[in-house]
């Protein structure tokens, strides 16, 4: 299956047009943002549980990445609530469920195979965010690989100034962002390939986005594999 898995072009989903697709496990369903494979697979998805679903314990060859948008999400005997930024290494592996329902923004096999470190921050907490420049920015992780955080755009502020050299990947989280006239709500999600010159700009009340860069420069190509 390839959704989106040409690394090269531009790709977005407003939305509007989230199509919620069911999962092998029952509560379980999921937006394929873009994905390569099939249930194993390269992919990053919204994943919506109903409350009381679950996924047996699993491993996560490739590693997984989460944010939990809406609910509690668990694993194991580990609770999450909305804010929570989630890492867990390759070779790591959980039973994820929430008893109260959850939304998640998850990416899966996309980490390199060194990768050995867990991460687990609670963006509302005011003290994991710093003042950089116009914006408060919160830092989720950083490696020569990807660069990956938060940051609150200041009203009608440009999020990038500059080409985006490694590529780069958006998840409106609050207030909207505007290109050419195209408005982005919340859950909104963008890519942009490498080198791509981007005029992305907060609207009236600003903007927080979930924003990862550099990560597209070691995956060209994937799409033929």
């Amino acid at each position: 299956m390839l959704i989106n898995a040409d690394f090269t072009k531009r790709a977005s989903l407003l939305p509007e047009y989230h199509q919620w697709i069911k999962s092998p496990q029952n509560g379980v369903e999921r937006v394929m943002l873009d994905r390569v494979g099939e249930e194993k697979a390269r992919a990053t998805s919204f994943v919506s549980y109903a409350p009381h679903s679950y996924f047996p314990h699993h491993m996560h060859p490739g590693g997984e990445e989460i944010f939990v948008l809406s609910g509690t999400f668990s694993a194991d005997d580990k609770h999450y609530p909305a804010g929570w930024y989630l890492r867990n290494p390759p070779a790591s592996g959980h039973k994820p469920y929430s008893d109260e329902g959850a939304v998640i923004f998850v990416k899966l096999r996309q980490m390199p195979a060194d990768e050995a470190q867990h991460v687990a921050i609670d963006t509302s907490n005011d003290s994991n965010w710093q003042h950089q420049n116009s914006r408060e920015v919160c830092q989720l992780f950083s490696s020569e690989y990807e660069q990956v955080s938060l940051q609150r755009l200041a009203a009608d502020e440009r999020l990038f100034i500059e080409t985006v050299g490694g590529g780069a990947e958006i998840m409106v989280l609050e207030g909207e962002l505007i290109e050419s006239g195209e408005l982005f709500k919340p859950r909104s999600w963008i890519r942009l390939p490498v080198n791509e010159q981007s005029q992305l700009t907060s609207g009236p009340e600003g903007a927080t986005v979930y924003l990862k860069t550099g990560h597209l420069t070691k995956i060209i190509g994937l799409e033929a594999s």
